[in-house]
């Protein structure tokens, strides 16, 4: 029983012990500023030798580039596909940023889904399930072209806007 005691009091001081390395952190971390234009207390002289500062940096990237004709890829565009496969589709896109969601509908294959990013003139979509097809090429206005690759082999697309 003794034993017991003494293995909980020793779990109980680890415990408050951790507590209070996060409250130390926290009262760091939230004593930058006071926020109503009062004065604020001096930071704290001195770290416990037990706690280490943690340093954080977080960077944040954002790009919202379209197309360079400025034109929006939403809407309906026909086009045809030769090489390794050889039809016609349809494609219908949704844009968002340069952000690229819809449907393809190939003469061969059927209708899939499709996701892809438009960045300057460069395009870059794919379908999404089981059939990987991937598409690369660049967008002038009305119209785009460029290249596909399946794992059966690759050719050259060409679509414009409907």
């Amino acid at each position: 029983m003794r034993e017991r005691r003494r293995m909980s009091t020793r779990k109980l001081a680890a415990l408050v012990a951790g507590l209070g390395v996060v409250v130390t952190l926290t009262a760091a971390a939230c004593g930058g500023s006071s926020g109503g234009g009062g004065s604020s207390s001096p930071p704290p002289s001195s770290t416990p030798a037990a706690v280490s500062s943690p340093t954080t940096t977080t960077t944040t990237t954002t790009s919202t580039q379209t197309t360079s004709s400025g034109s929006d890829l939403s809407g309906k565009w026909t086009g045809r596909y030769s090489g390794t496969f050889t039809g016609t589709f349809v494609l219908k896109w949704n844009q968002s940023s340069s952000k690229l969601s819809g449907t393809i509908d190939l003469s061969t294959a059927g209708t899939t889904n499709v996701n892809g990013t438009v960045i300057g003139n460069s395009i870059k979509f794919g379908t999404v399930g089981s059939t990987a097809i991937k598409y690369t090429g660049t967008v002038s206005g009305d119209s785009m072209s460029g290249s596909y690759s399946t794992a059966a082999g690759d050719g050259t697309w060409s679509a414009h806007k409907a």
